[in-house]
């Protein structure tokens, strides 16, 4: 059994036991949280919601709070002597996926 769910502007398909990183949700460590975008569900049939399945929700703990690796952004106009070195490291929730309520 698999479920897409949609958080963060970007969707992911989980199953029961996976760990995935979303953007930052702003929960504490050890809480639960339920994501209720669920766009479709595959339990031996697939329902696809239009947008969302009405009443399935993918229920998860929350592991913890990261960063993710540094992405070096560089603007750069020849002839001009302009550059520019930038760093970015975003955010993100470790979530672990409990439960696919549909």
């Amino acid at each position: 059994m698999y479920a897409i769910i949609a958080t963060g502007g970007k969707q992911y398909k989980v199953a029961e036991g996976d760990i995935i990183k979303v953007e930052k949700l702003g929960v504490e460590a050890g809480e639960t949280y339920t994501f209720d975008q669920v766009l479709a569900v595959n339990n031996d049939k697939l329902v696809v919601g239009s947008p969302t399945v009405s009443g399935a929700t993918v229920t998860a703990s929350v592991i913890g709070d990261g960063k993710a690796k540094k992405v070096i952004v560089y603007k750069y106009k020849r002839k001009s002597g302009y550059h520019k070195k930038n760093g970015h490291r975003q955010q993100y929730t470790a979530v672990k996926i409990d439960k696919i309520n549909a």
